[in-house]
């Protein structure tokens, strides 16, 4: 099982992009981990919010796998402890679908990008930067896969 994170926004910062390269790294042979980034909808003065929401959500389900579990990050979504998303992930293994998780832009997830969503996962009520996001996400799925396999890295 491999997944693929598609997240739309600008390019992060260093710091950032190393930090999600290390957990990447960690994910190679427990869980491939690879980064699709979206580029936003041209926002501002005079620009339709709802034609950048649009546009983003055809850009994001183009770049879905084939036929994967998609997860949509989402503040109205369900949050899980660790532990939860170790078992999620248990779970999903045991679909044998690729995993699709899926970043949204500022305004959040294109209707279309929500329609086809098979869960949604909430990080919680903070508002975090988008490109933090995928950073704390691949630092929970390696979390998981350690707890999965017995590794001494989540000491709860």
């Amino acid at each position: 099982m491999k997944a693929r994170l598609i997240a739309t926004g600008e390019r992060p910062p260093a710091w950032v992009a190393q930090g999600f390269a290390e957990y990447q790294k960690r994910l190679s042979h427990g869980l491939p981990l690879e980064l699709v980034e979206i580029e936003a909808g041209i926002r501002g003065k005079g620009r339709d919010a709802k034609r950048a929401i649009k546009e983003e959500g055809r850009r994001v389900l183009a770049a879905l796998p084939k036929h994967p579990h998609v997860v949509a990050l989402d503040v109205p979504g369900q949050p899980w402890s660790s532990g939860q998303l170790a078992q999620r992930l248990e779970h999903w293994r045991g679909q044998g679908r690729d995993l699709a998780f899926l970043i949204g832009g500022p305004e959040g997830h294109a209707p279309e990008v929500l329609k086809i969503a098979d869960e949604r996962w909430s990080l919680g009520p903070l508002t975090l930067p988008h490109m933090l996001v995928r950073l704390v996400v691949a630092e929970q799925l390696y979390r998981a896969t350690a707890m999965l396999a017995n590794h001494p890295y989540h000491r709860a």
